[in-house]
């Protein structure tokens, strides 16, 4: 069974290189490598946002919110998942006629306030998509070793080697192609696996009812994660090259709605799942995995599938990430100097020490939620760029506002700085409303009270 395993998944990987590698960028100019402008029709773009949007995470995380906290609560999530594609969607086309040329939320950044503000929202991007990386190449490693007898190292390093092979040589046009296919594969195998795995609930019991937590808590709940998922993925590059990949204003306005729905559709689903599993009786494990609860003693045609949709899951969206950093590596690399080689071997330098973390199979949970809290105490500021009356100093005061915002509510809770430092970074990795609200309410405060000061508007 472990060489049949090995083989299946090495056969998928081979197939995604393939993909990859058929749609190479051959010979053309740098702009297309990052950003394959214009290019892009309303069905592929849906299809790469939910293909390069859903990792290894949605079978851990909607499951667990499911069981343990209720539909509300997988509401929010399922929304806050889908919610930065519709913002793209519905501001994208502002920005692509702002900044026609553009290629990265950094250069957005620097068009709209210089290039101080460029460096820091650079440095905010790569570090939430390596944070990214580094937890969807630990699931894999998890789930590797939940469900087979393969080592988890090696499919950790194979996943990341291949995807790094075609979107290091195809660029963005590489993992477009791949995301097609990617995203078909992954609602087949989530119906096949989800049909089975439903089919071998047991019984449910008579007095069985839906999990649930008081209706205010639900809703904070489902508030904290609209705003981490919704903030974070908006310094997400990837989902930014989309913007300029679109062919119009209108493939990238229908393609963001579907893959925006698309994405609610499967977070629903398969946090139902988790719910489902919890009102059966199954036991959930420790820690707790719903749905891999269900794959308790399956055959081996269950959780072979379910094993290759989880290298489906990861690798999706590990080369959106591999070649959203090397997007902001080579823009406006004409100007600066850098050359894609360049760009290349930093994404590679990059994934050394993400792999490294990612083979020591650490939780990753807390560092998620303390890059999501960064950038929600900049997000605001950053896309008032297009505000006339929005300054540098307006925009750099507000992400600094936005910081301090969020150790406010420990601080005042508990009555000491140290406590709302500690509160802000997550201590159990247990997320809380209170530092996200102060981070975005203090952040757009501040923003467009100094801006409505100013006296200068953009020109």
């Amino acid at each position: 069974m472990l060489y049949l395993t090995s083989a299946v998944l090495g056969a998928a990987l081979c197939c995604f290189a393939f993909l990859g590698l058929r749609a190479r960028w051959v010979d053309g100019p740098v702009d297309d490598y990052v950003t394959a402008r214009n290019s892009q029709t309303a069905s592929t773009l849906g299809l790469s946002f939910l293909a390069s949007g859903m990792g290894a995470w949605i079978l851990f995380a909607p499951p667990e919110i499911g069981a343990f906290v209720g539909p509300l609560a997988l509401a929010g999530y399922a929304l806050g998942s889908a919610l930065p594609f519709i913002v793209l969607g519905l501001y994208g086309p502002k920005i692509r006629r702002a900044l026609p040329e553009g290629r990265s939320i950094a250069e957005f950044a620097e068009a709209c306030y210089g290039p101080g503000v460029r460096r820091w929202v650079t440095l905010v991007s790569v570090g939430y998509m390596a944070c990214f990386l580094a937890a969807e190449l630990t699931a894999i490693g998890a789930i590797t070793a939940l469900l087979s007898d393969v080592p988890p190292a090696l499919v950790i390093i194979g996943v990341a080697l291949t995807t790094l092979v075609y979107t290091a040589v195809g660029g963005l046009r590489a993992s477009l192609a791949t995301d097609r296919w990617q995203a078909w594969l992954l609602l087949a195998l989530l119906l096949a696996v989800g049909s089975v795995t439903l089919w071998r609930l047991p019984t449910m019991p008579s007095e069985a009812t839906l999990p649930s937590i008081p209706v205010t808590s639900a809703l904070s709940v489902a508030l904290t994660l609209v705003i981490a998922v919704t903030a974070a993925n908006l310094f997400h590059q990837g989902y930014w090259q989309r913007v300029w990949a679109a062919r119009d204003d209108q493939s990238l306005g229908r393609g963001a709605w579907l893959g925006g729905g698309m994405t609610v559709v499967v977070v629903m689903l398969i946090g139902g799942l988790g719910m489902l599993a919890t009102m059966s009786g199954v036991p959930l494990g420790e820690p707790p995995m719903p749905f891999f609860a269900l794959l308790t003693k399956a055959p081996a045609w269950l959780t072979l599938p379910a094993l290759v949709l989880a290298v489906t899951l990861v690798a999706s969206s590990v080369d959106t990430l591999q070649n959203g950093i090397a997007s902001l590596v080579v823009s406006r690399s004409e100007q600066r100097g850098v050359s894609i080689t360049a760009a290349r071997w930093v994404t590679i330098a990059l994934m050394i020490p993400v792999v490294v973390i990612a083979l020591q199979g650490l939780s990753v949970l807390r560092l998620f939620l303390i890059a999501d809290l960064l950038c929600a105490a900049i997000v605001v500021p950053v896309l008032l760029g297009l505000w006339q009356r929005m300054t540098p100093f307006a925009a750099i005061a507000g992400g600094v506002a936005g910081l301090l915002g969020a150790i406010i509510p420990g601080w005042f809770g508990q009555g000491s700085l140290i406590a709302g430092v500690v509160a802000a970074s997550f201590p159990g990795s247990i997320p809380t409303l209170g530092p996200f609200v102060g981070a975005i309410v203090a952040s757009t405060l501040v923003s467009v009270l100094l801006a409505s000061m100013s006296k200068n508007n953009k020109q």
